[in-house]
């Protein structure tokens, strides 16, 4: 790996990378069968992905007509690697099995060991006899939706695929590793202004929320929208907020701390609801909710922008969505993806039907999405949100600050990328687009 490492850093051709042998085995980031129910009888808060994460030596697999071998530079942390490291809330083996059984090319993923990652930012190594668009020297990042366009279910949005997986989440051999193995309709144009930490963070969320409020598959907001954004200085609100405002919307941002408010109106986002200064107690107990605490956030809300949110961009789950419903609109949309703090969601219906609200779910993007949310980090008008940057070796811990809300944004993770800093190959963007935007998060996050 260290040949492949001083290649690239040493700017080789394509064709002399193409010319080096790759290894048989590289180092990536594991969960192990094995360890399945190492954290059986505990809380969420207490399973540690620092106990399950391991960096070992696994076998480089055959490649498929279809894929390609690629470098991984920098990857990053997301919910779905906490998720994997922690069992929850299923063990993410049996997703590996079952793609296991789909075909030759499946069974390479049916392993007792997980490689994870769902983010990546590198260097094209090899492709499949299949691949026309992409070729080794290729400087890339890489999104997660993983689908066998075989399946006319995968065509039109293959979100809606019957066979849609995410990459390093629900597939092996994912991002937080030396090498990865992808699809070779993952790949997308590394952004040049950017190095490759800040490069790596932005795939998987970024193109998540693009899906969520402009895509009209999902929100499809407007100019003029109010956008309430749970929060907004995490990994999916930082790029909804930019959205929200590149957008011609007014986005209501809802944060933690007063340090992660500053965050936000750095941004340009000036009305910022501190959620644990207001001590919301939007459930009385275990089984009954507060509706006069959803009463007193819609009271915050108006009494900083003056209406209800026509959209309000949620991920939180059962600890907010009876809130975001009601503190909706009448007619407009409450658009959800994930569920980190339960899935289990309730809602007093009432206040859906009778003011003609929806609710519309979203899952990650399909390529066009992913392509267009990536274009728009590469002309600068898109920033990264990048705080924090580990090693591959401490990859548990980026893991435990994810899982425990102790970060903003996105937590970047070196890869073969020796130090920080590396990758930018066009300077002079860089500058005008400005270095305290791309840096902000890291700034504001010291």
């Amino acid at each position: 790996m260290s040949e492949i490492r001083d290649a690239i850093l040493g700017a080789a051709s394509g064709e002399d990378l193409a010319a080096l042998p790759l290894p048989e085995s590289y180092r990536a980031a594991v969960v192990l069968a094995e360890e399945q129910e190492m954290f059986a009888g505990l809380e969420s808060s207490e399973k540690d992905p620092r106990q399950s994460l391991h960096v070992q030596d696994i076998a480089l697999p055959e490649l498929a007509p279809d894929e390609a071998v690629i470098a991984v530079m920098a990857s990053s942390i997301n919910f779905n690697t906490v998720w994997s490291s922690i069992f929850e809330p299923v063990p993410t083996f049996g997703f590996l099995k079952r793609l296991g059984k789909e075909s030759y090319w499946g069974a390479r993923h049916d392993q007792p060991f997980h490689a994870v990652g769902s983010d990546a930012s590198g260097v094209v190594l090899r492709v499949g006899s299949a691949v026309r668009s992409w070729k080794p020297g290729d400087k890339i990042v890489a999104h997660c939706n993983y689908v066998d366009d075989q399946d006319p279910s995968a065509h039109n949005d293959s979100m809606l695929a019957a066979n849609q997986r995410i990459w390093g989440f629900e597939t092996n051999y994912g991002g937080l590793g030396e090498l990865a193995v992808v699809k070779a309709n993952q790949l997308m144009p590394k952004p040049a202004h950017l190095t490759w930490e800040e490069a790596s963070v932005n795939a998987l969320c970024n193109s998540t929320s693009y899906r969520m409020l402009v895509s009209k598959n999902a929100a499809g907001m407007t100019q003029g929208d109010a956008v309430l954004i749970w929060g907004a200085t995490g990994g999916l609100g930082g790029y909804a907020v930019q959205y929200a405002l590149n957008g011609g919307a007014t986005p209501v941002g809802v944060v933690s701390s007063p340090e992660k408010g500053e965050i936000l109106k750095a941004m340009g986002c000036d009305a910022v609801i501190d959620r644990k200064a207001a001590g919301y107690k939007f459930w009385a107990d275990e089984f009954h909710q507060d509706e006069s605490e959803w009463r007193r956030l819609g009271k915050d809300i108006r009494t900083l922008i003056g209406r209800d949110p026509n959209i309000v961009f949620e991920h939180p789950g059962r600890q907010t969505f009876g809130a975001s419903v009601f503190v909706t609109a009448r007619g407009g949309t409450i658009v959800t993806c994930a569920a980190t703090s339960g899935y289990m969601i309730e809602y007093d219906n009432r206040h859906l039907w009778m003011k003609l609200k929806r609710i519309i779910s979203s899952h990650f993007a399909n390529y066009a999405e992913a392509w267009a949310a990536n274009q728009l980090i590469c002309e600068g008008k898109i920033q990264p949100i990048l705080s924090a940057v580990h090693t591959l070796d401490n990859v548990g811990e980026a893991a435990y600050q994810v899982h425990h809300n102790l970060h903003e944004g996105k937590i970047g993770v070196l890869c073969l990328a020796s130090e920080e800093g590396l990758g930018i190959d066009d300077q002079a963007f860089r500058e005008q687009v400005g270095e305290d935007k791309i840096t902000m998060f890291r700034r504001q996050g010291a």
